[in-house]
């Protein structure tokens, strides 16, 4: 087993783990089944994955992941989750290494790929919402001579902080966009997942 297939078992459990309480979040705004196709979708991620022949390239995991996601996530989250994994398995290269420069890369690759799929932007109470702030923290005008360990932990607090900024707006795209104003007080369940699989991703690395 290979540290790239740990880490992916360690954010599926994350995002296994949180099921109900995003599915929860997405009954007040959306269609009320986030939690359960996360959950679906990094099960079946993690079995795509295991009949891999060769797990030790992040680029073939990554495009793995997003396909399956793609096939068993079912709503919006499916395609934009999927459409930035395999983003980010595409942007890998022989100098792709677990360094600021190269999660940057992944995630600005990946970033790119949900606002074309999805037209969205940050402040529309999305994904996106947590992910830009993260990537943003690689940055070299952020990160530089920073340790990539404290990097990581920024990029967790800026994390929480997106979920947190999606409480304060109105949605403006996809199903929560239909209840408008009322969506406001209540975290983007993309936002929150989001989260979940990237802090379950710095507490792996961490340990």
């Amino acid at each position: 087993m290979t540290r790239i297939k740990d880490a992916l078992d360690a954010v599926a459990a994350a995002v296994i783990a949180q099921k109900d309480y995003l599915t929860s979040l997405d009954a007040k705004i959306g269609d009320g089944d986030h939690g359960l196709n996360m959950a679906r979708g990094f099960r079946a991620a993690q079995e795509a994955v295991e009949e891999m022949d060769d797990t030790t390239l992040p680029g073939p995991v990554l495009k793995t992941i997003g396909k399956a996601l793609i096939q068993n996530v079912g709503g919006a989250a499916g395609p934009l989750y999927g459409a930035g994994f395999v983003s980010a398995g595409e942007a890998c290269d022989g100098d792709t290494h677990m360094n600021v420069a190269s999660i940057e890369k992944l995630l600005s690759a990946a970033i790119a790929a949900i606002q074309k799929r999805g037209r969205a932007a940050q402040g529309d109470k999305t994904m996106l919402d947590t992910l830009i702030p993260v990537r943003d923290c690689f940055l070299p005008e952020n990160a530089q001579d920073k340790p990539l360990f404290e990097v990581l932990q920024d990029a967790s607090r800026a994390a929480g902080e997106g979920v947190n900024y999606t409480k304060t707006i109105a949605a403006r795209k996809g199903r929560a966009s239909l209840v408008g104003e009322r969506s406001i007080g209540i975290e983007d369940p993309g936002a929150v997942s989001s989260m979940v699989m990237y802090r379950a991703l710095y507490q792996f690395l961490k340990n």
